[in-house]
């Protein structure tokens, strides 16, 4: 089963509606130029809420390892998703502070970005369009990637499962489909989640 990861987690209201349906992973954002910034003790907060079912993953973009480091310390996440251009050395610095899961996330724009993606010392890989773009790329270009990898950008309750047939992702990630008016919208999560696991 495609695993789902709903990213851009805020509110309380967001975790009752994560609480019920039940997602693999759900995303706080650190990255301070995002509109779904969250501080590290609002994602405390959230998390000591949320079902040990779900594992809360941290989005970093640029972020000093100490600083990520801190906040997996914390107890708010158990899993760190790297947005920047962070490199080897990076991760293996973030290695040595933390012994939590590391994905890794590239914009795929050419067959170029492939290599990139198979040579990633990351735990896991995410391929995406931008940083939080919402939009689609060409997903031919995935034919050469030879590891498991999160699926993102431009997913929508509507696409999904035709990317998830056609692609066989490990995972599917998605965040500003599932919003109206910039917040969370369960009726939308909800029909994404039933598209995932509808067989």
């Amino acid at each position: 089963m495609t695993k789902i990861k709903l990213c851009g987690i805020l509110r309380e209201e967001d975790i009752v509606y994560v609480n019920e349906l039940l997602p693999d992973h759900i995303g706080f954002v650190f990255a301070p130029m995002s509109r779904r910034y969250i501080t590290p003790r609002k994602a405390l907060m959230l998390r000591e809420q949320l079902s040990a079912e779900v594992i809360p993953v941290g989005v970093f973009v640029d972020e000093k390892p100490e600083v990520i480091a801190d906040i997996v310390s914390s107890g708010a996440i158990d899993m760190i998703q790297l947005h920047g251009k962070e490199s080897s050395e990076y991760i293996s610095r973030l290695r040595r502070l933390t012994s939590v899961p590391v994905i890794q996330a590239f914009r795929i724009g050419n067959p170029e970005d492939i290599a990139a993606v198979n040579d990633s010392v990351a735990d896991i890989v995410l391929l995406d369009s931008g940083c939080g773009s919402g939009k689609t790329f060409d997903h031919s270009l995935i034919n050469g990637v030879s590891r498991p990898f999160f699926l993102a950008g431009g997913l929508t309750p509507e696409n999904v499962r035709e990317a998830i047939d056609s692609i066989r992702p490990y995972a599917v990630d998605t965040s500003s489909s599932l919003e109206t008016g910039g917040f969370k919208d369960y009726k939308k999560m909800k029909a994404f989640v039933d598209a995932v696991r509808r067989h």
